[in-house]
């Protein structure tokens, strides 16, 4: 039996003194609204709170008109690795663009302030990936929406008073969900604050093809869809044209700007100038058949007449420590790099000639980035499942979940069909979209624009929370 031991959440009354909104003296606050009845000690979070005295006298400046720095609030959850992926690719591209405007904070309110299954959602998607069908039944069970608004509903109404402590802790100017789960209880939240009109609330979708129906919120200023094919998906279910975007998914800016030529990356990371190379992946936790498609490799691109490479390969174990360990000790006849965890891929990526990995929508989005041919090898049921017609119907790449197969177009790819290799990375360039993160957070800066200058959002204690403290 396998115990685990999940970190115990903040209390709500821990939540309120970190904010400085709570105080058990009976002068704490002259300022709160009668509505409160005997719970006078609640403070109102506006223009007169002590916590937007900053200690270098921002509320000063405010105070004589000059516009504050912005805080924006991207939500996120580590239920696989593209969540996190593409909210810190956002807080990148905000600080390339607009430097000190904002103040980005990504955070998995989740995890921080609730309590049982959402504190916990992480260990249950990696339980349930691991176990395909298992995941497969529970993201189809729950599309339909009478299902999960039932959930939802459900769970806010346990757990809507800890978000709304979240969210005053931050006071987010702008909340930027990157999660299908993140949309509807912080909407409810600001729906009771009455600050709906003031805050900008936007979806950003990360997947690129096939996504669950929580994305999509009617209450929502923007959602920005990877694809038209998500797009369309947004429309059927209840969005307006005019909160729409099709910008791409949200990249590490690495991949978009400062790109280096082949060979000076090769050289870089000490590969072979000349041979054409592949780039084998297990994602971030070395999963699938990589030992078996490596091996498969190691044979097919050596010419056993000539005796000689006609290929490399390259292999990223991620966190899988053990699978590194094995394939450093096989014996190899091609040049063979392996690494662990990786946070350069654009340069991998960039040294290479095509990649192998399964559908996750943020390598494949990179290797379009890249120019380079996918062979997908395999796809979590649900939302990677689109992703393989999405990179095979537009010419950038196939699938298969056979090493031998695998490893047999990369050697033809190599040898008798580089024209296809050509074609291939010249359809997934077509594919790509490198200034999707950068065209999201200017609309998104756009939106609060629009708004005018932002004054200190009146966060507060709604009278909800008035029964449990």
């Amino acid at each position: 039996m396998v115990m685990s031991v999940v970190s115990p959440r903040k209390s709500l009354t821990e939540v309120l003194q970190r904010v400085g909104g709570y105080s058990s003296s009976s002068s704490s606050s002259s300022s709160s609204s009668s509505s409160y009845g005997s719970h006078s000690q609640l403070k109102r979070f506006g223009n007169e709170s002590e916590d937007d005295y900053d200690e270098d006298g921002t509320m000063e400046l405010v105070q004589i008109g000059a516009e504050r720095t912005k805080n924006v609030l991207i939500l996120m959850s580590d239920t696989g690795g593209g969540h996190r992926a593409s909210a810190e690719a956002i807080r990148a591209a905000f600080q390339i663009e607009f430097g000190d405007e904002y103040r980005i904070i990504v955070k998995d309110v989740w995890k921080e302030y609730t309590g049982w299954p959402l504190n916990d959602m992480e260990r249950s998607y990696k339980f349930m990936v691991k176990h395909v069908q298992l995941w497969k039944v529970a993201f189809h069970s729950t599309s339909p929406r009478w299902i999960h608004s039932f959930y939802l509903a459900a769970i806010a109404a346990y757990y809507a008073k800890e978000v709304e402590a979240g969210l005053m802790e931050y006071k987010p100017d702008i909340i930027i969900s990157v999660h299908p789960l993140m949309q509807h209880i912080p909407l409810w939240v600001l729906k009771w604050q009455g600050l709906q009109k003031k805050v900008v609330f936007v979806t950003v979708i990360t997947d690129l093809n096939t996504c669950h129906r929580t994305w999509f919120h009617p209450g929502v200023n923007r959602c920005y869809c990877p694809s038209q094919e998500v797009a369309k998906r947004a429309l059927v279910d209840g969005l307006d044209e005019s909160q729409i975007r099709v910008f791409g998914l949200p990249i590490r800016p690495s991949f978009a700007r400062a790109v280096i030529a082949k060979d000076q990356l090769r050289e870089e990371l000490e590969m072979d100038p000349d041979l054409p190379a592949v780039l084998l992946m297990g994602g971030g936790e070395g999963m699938g058949p990589v030992r078996k498609t490596a091996r498969a490799l190691g044979e097919s691109l050596f010419d056993k007449q000539t005796e000689k490479p006609i290929g490399q390969l390259i292999i990223i174990c991620g966190r899988n420590k053990n699978l590194v360990s094995t394939l450093e000790s096989d014996e190899w006849k091609i040049p063979v790099k392996i690494r662990g965890f990786e946070t350069q891929m654009e340069k991998w990526m960039g040294a290479c000639d095509c990649i192998i990995t399964k559908a996750g929508p943020g390598t494949i989005a990179e290797a379009l980035i890249r120019g380079l041919p996918i062979i997908l090898n395999d796809y979590i049921p649900g939302q990677e499942k689109g992703n393989v017609p999405y990179v095979v119907d537009n010419g950038a790449g196939v699938f298969t979940r056979s090493p031998k197969e695998t490893a047999r177009i990369v050697a033809e790819w190599f040898s008798t069909k580089k024209d296809e290799l050509k074609i291939m990375s010249e359809n997934a360039l077509k594919l790509a979209q490198p200034e999707a993160v950068f065209d999201i957070v200017k609309d998104i800066h756009e939106l609060a624009s629009q708004r005018g200058p932002l004054a200190n959002i009146p966060y507060i204690l709604t009278s909800s929370f008035t029964s449990i403290i």
